[in-house]
């Protein structure tokens, strides 16, 4: 992967003393196989992404304005891996071993504070249209018996029974298993709808914005994708993930850069499928999407029962796992944020970080209370993905105008310091998110 563009020389500043098994983290492989045994945060991270708007906002993007908004699906993807990258190199090969949160602590000390209660913010409500999601597509697998709530509370206990000992393993076996059904169900759902790839190429390259459809805009449309696909505080959940699984040292940058393509890979097929549907389906038929129900009719128009299940399974497999990755990611996320500004209390709690009374109380926050959302007149399943995912790009200056400062100082990157591609790139992306801001708040105080 040579064209990777944040591949980087390891410098001799970050060559870090090897020390016993326990500290050296995972093993390097040395075969394709090997590589492809040793991914998993690549496919935890972008299935806990998917269900984060992804599935939505390309069906409502297929829907409305056929492939004609594909170049925002390709901007989005190019955000998401440029960000992703840069962070998991600073973690990588910064010159003092520490966390990318450690990082932005030598920014400003409570830098990781305002990540970590952002992160506890934005994974309530992450969860709350995932919980009630994963809800109402149990409901109507299970042929509209029981209530949308009941099934709801269902997702939220079998989410604790795998994230609740916070053992990384079982969510990347979980995750893992889920993609083979979510694959199953979401390609051949778009392979029935028999997609014309000549049209998906003009909608890629063509950079067109049509007239309004329906009840969302094209731009708001693509605010969301970029929004709900390259920014927000989730791709800070990699170095988190990276850390468990035992990608810790230079070393790690190659399996590292591996598994987030095959990550990227993963994503890009899946959102491709959805937008298939919505634009083979729905679109020559005139049908917009306003609520939950209309993502069934991508099939159900042309396969009946058996095509609603495709989709309803397709929308379970997605949200359900976002549901367990922020469950997960979150709470954790947050203690390593906490625990750069309160090191005695990290020192305390090294042993079982889990057992820490604050984890407790962002593992509830995250993962129990957004129930919530799925009581009967609360929020509809489609504003609350689109909306909340299209303001989430506020946040994204956060995560980059903080790396632009630690992918330049010399003191934490060494050799690797100020490169132009990286600082380009964070510049950008900042200067996007700001756009995406205005455009976002306009078409709020508009609606």
């Amino acid at each position: 992967m040579s064209a990777d563009p944040t591949a980087v020389r390891q410098p001799s500043i970050n060559a870090r003393p090897a020390g016993p098994p326990s500290e050296m983290g995972a093993a390097i492989p040395d075969s394709f196989w090997g590589y492809v045994k040793s991914f998993g945060p690549g496919i935890v991270l972008v299935l806990t992404w998917l269900g984060a708007g992804d599935l939505v906002d390309n069906a409502l993007a297929g829907a409305h304005y056929g492939y004609a908004l594909m170049w925002g699906l390709a901007l989005a993807l190019l955000v998401r891996y440029f960000l992703v990258s840069i962070i998991a190199n600073y973690q990588l090969m910064n010159a003092r071993g520490h966390t990318i949160f450690e990082g932005y602590a030598q920014v400003w000390k409570y830098y990781p504070v305002l990540l970590g209660v952002g992160g506890i913010v934005l994974g309530h409500f992450y969860e709350s249209y995932t919980i009630r999601g994963s809800g109402e597509a149990l409901y109507h697998l299970a042929g509209e018996r029981g209530s949308v709530l009941l099934w709801s509370v269902f997702t939220v206990i079998l989410a604790v029974v795998i994230t609740g000992k916070a053992v990384y393993r079982y969510l990347e076996n979980v995750e893992k298993l889920i993609l083979v059904v979510l694959a199953a169900s979401l390609v051949g759902g778009a392979i029935m709808a028999e997609p014309d790839v000549g049209a998906i190429v003009r909608g890629t390259f063509a950079f067109e914005t049509p007239s309004q459809v329906g009840a969302f805009g094209a731009i708001i449309i693509v605010v969301s994708l970029i929004g709900a696909v390259g920014g927000s505080l989730a791709n800070l959940l990699y170095p988190t993930f990276m850390k468990e699984k035992g990608y810790i040292r230079p070393e790690h940058r190659r399996v590292q850069r591996y598994d987030l393509l095959f990550g990227i890979f993963v994503i890009i097929v899946l959102d491709l499928a959805v937008w298939v549907m919505g634009a083979e389906v729905l679109h020559p038929r005139g049908i917009t999407i306003e609520n939950f129900n209309d993502l069934a009719h991508l099939l159900g128009q042309v396969a009946g029962r058996a095509g609603e299940i495709i989709i309803y399974l397709g929308v379970l497999c997605a949200c359900f796992s976002s549901v367990i990755g922020y469950a997960h990611g979150f709470p954790k996320m947050a203690m390593e944020c906490l625990y750069c500004v309160a090191p005695a209390r990290k020192e305390q709690y090294r042993d079982t970080p889990t057992k820490d009374p604050l984890f407790r109380a962002a593992y509830f926050l995250v993962a129990i209370l957004p129930l919530a959302w799925a009581v009967p007149g609360m929020p509809g399943f489609i504003w609350l993905t689109v909306f909340v995912n299209a303001a989430q790009i506020v946040l994204m200056p956060l995560v980059s105008i903080g790396l632009i400062v630690l992918v330049n100082r010399k003191d934490l990157m060494g050799d690797l310091a100020g490169n132009k591609l990286h600082t380009v790139v964070l510049v950008l992306l900042t200067l996007l998110a700001i756009w995406g801001s205005y455009v976002t708040f306009r078409a709020m105080l508009a609606g």
